[in-house]
């Protein structure tokens, strides 16, 4: 009853005039910059950070809020009608959305996605708001040493999922920890990695380099693989489905949220797993399964709702524990910092009406998104048509806008354009940027949990292992680090297979490992699976060049 009434509390503060336009706000911007081609909701959150900065910090949040969900719903319209996922988690939106626009059902792929998305929104920012509160009350009973390890198990599980290859991801979380230590020792004093400037001080600001690695980094990334032949958008009409449609659409709704929320709340869980699972279950289930690969409308309805119940299910952490999961959360978590509030176990009680005022407007940014992208789909499917040079050179320029607002410092923009130059080498050389991300966010707090544990322990390392909790987390680690070496070991010692005929002995071939068939590819290049943008030859459109070994192997089938 008491996070009935918290939540009560949240509407009444977010539904108030002012509060309510900003929500309104939040919608349409989201909506309208995630809707363009290769900008992930990550990206859209991160360029749109700075727009908030001029308000009180509730009603910037529940602009957010908006932002959110408006860029989660313009990621699936360019999936659907340009082949062209923002992250890796719209991938498999892609491959029955794309193939229902081509086959003139761009409408219904579009409803399908924005009602999936407000079902599974709804239903994943309840459990939030059910979920986060008994989440707060077993943190607070958690010692310096569980959350070191804790936090530990973030870094080590988000980065060991992302990328080609594990040393690529320790090698980004690896640089984003040299950042992060950047500025003034907090407890000595010392000036560390600062090379005697005294502006590096107070440290990098979090906004400054999430905008550059995100934004910057992407816009030079894009513009140096720009392609001369134009987009050819779908024609979209109203978005509206039929009896059938409807029909074949809510038991896909109902089971990708089941999928997406649990995983999104995991610390290395993601969208891209449920969305999978999602595809695999419709397609096992459907009474038409001959459609898959060809345009089913399970294969829209069940995936965008395993994603957007994903996103809420991000946020579980992120409020509870200070936790952020992925890119979007990431930057949500700068967020809450630029303002001077500390997401964890104690921000429903140092914040709380903010907080229930956030989660509050995530259902009325739900619903907004629904009354409002369904009739201007065809509106934000023209802005997919804007010449590529326009697009990124506004990119970048509210890009360096932003971040000149922060500190309004000149040398904020030559941070800028030394870590978007460092984002744009880190997708040349196949680095996700996410573990980059988390590993500047997270990178100070762990620092000083580490030290609360051993002078808790007068320097002696046992104390790290001083809670049951942290004893579990550090044997689940250990498991995650180790788990690559013992499957070579299982492999290598799997029987031999002996080819009828000559004699000769070959190996049992491998199986594909989580990667999807009917229609799919797996995000084998670090840019895809780190939820940076998936480029797709199919469609003829991609928006960017991958990992030159990886380009054979694109085109959908």
């Amino acid at each position: 009853m008491d996070v009935f009434s918290s939540l009560m509390d949240g509407f009444a503060t977010a539904l108030t005039p002012m509060n309510f336009m900003y929500a309104v706000i939040g919608v349409i911007l989201g909506t309208a910059v995630g809707v363009l081609p290769g900008l992930g909701p990550a990206m859209t959150v991160a360029l749109l950070l700075p727009v908030t900065y001029a308000l009180e910090p509730t009603s910037a949040f529940i602009m957010f809020a908006g932002i959110y969900y408006g860029g989660m719903y313009g990621g699936s319209t360019t999936s659907i009608l340009l082949n062209t996922p923002g992250e890796s988690s719209s991938v498999v939106t892609a491959i029955e959305g794309n193939k229902m626009a081509k086959a003139g059902r761009a409408a219904q792929a579009l409803a399908t996605a924005a009602i999936g998305s407000f079902v599974a929104g709804t239903i994943g920012t309840a459990l939030l708001a059910v979920c986060a509160p008994i989440v707060v009350d077993f943190a607070v009973s958690l010692g310096a040493p569980s959350y070191f390890a804790i936090m530990v198990l973030a870094l080590l599980a988000v980065t060991a999922v992302l990328g080609s290859s594990r040393l690529r991801g320790f090698a980004s979380l690896g640089l984003g920890l040299a950042i992060g230590l950047v500025g003034l020792d907090v407890v000595t004093g010392q000036a560390r990695l600062t090379f005697g400037v005294p502006l590096l001080a107070d440290g990098l600001d979090i906004v400054v380099v999430a905008v550059a690695i995100f934004a910057v980094g992407e816009a030079l990334w894009v513009a140096a693989h720009l392609r001369r032949n134009p987009l050819q958008v779908i024609p979209v009409g109203r978005p509206w489905m039929g009896k059938q449609d409807w029909k074949r659409s809510w038991k896909p709704w109902l089971r990708g949220t089941a999928y997406g929320f649990p995983f999104g709340a995991l610390p290395a869980g993601g969208a891209e797993i449920p969305t999978f699972l999602s595809y695999v279950t419709e397609k096992r289930l459907s009474k038409h399964p001959e459609e898959f690969g060809k345009g089913a409308i399970e294969g829209v309805a069940g995936p965008e709702a395993a994603n957007n119940a994903a996103a809420a299910g991000t946020l579980t952490p992120m409020l509870a524990l200070g936790l952020p999961t992925n890119a979007t959360a990431a930057v949500m978590l700068a967020a809450f910092t630029q303002y001077g509030i500390q997401p964890g176990p104690q921000l429903f009680e140092s914040e709380g009406p903010l907080v229930w005022a956030l989660i509050a407007s995530l259902f009325i940014g739900n619903l907004l998104l629904l009354l409002i992208n369904l009739p201007l789909a065809p509106m934000w499917a023209k802005l997919l048509q804007i010449p590529r040079p326009y697009l990124y050179a506004g990119i970048l320029f509210f890009a360096t806008l932003g971040a000149y607002s922060v500190n309004l410092q000149a040398f904020d923009l030559v941070l800028l354009l030394t870590l978007g130059a460092l984002g744009f080498m880190m997708r040349r050389f196949g680095l996700p940027v996410l573990p980059l991300i988390l590993g500047v966010i997270l990178g100070p707090r762990i620092e000083k949990q580490l030290r609360q544990t051993l002078q808790l322990s007068a320097g002696d390392p046992a104390g790290l292992f001083s809670e049951p909790i942290a004893v579990v987390i550090y044997i689940i680690v250990g498991i995650i680090l180790l788990w690559p070496l013992l499957f070579k070991l299982v492999r290598r010692n799997r029987p031999a297979a002996v080819v009828p005929g000559n004699g000769s002995v070959a190996s049992v071939p491998r199986e594909a490992g989580g990667s999807v068939s009917h229609g799919s590819h797996r995000a084998d290049s670090p840019t895809e699976a780190d939820g940076d943008g998936v480029d797709q030859e199919a469609a003829g459109t991609a928006i960017r060049d991958s990992v030159t070994h990886d380009k054979q192997n694109k085109e959908t089938p």
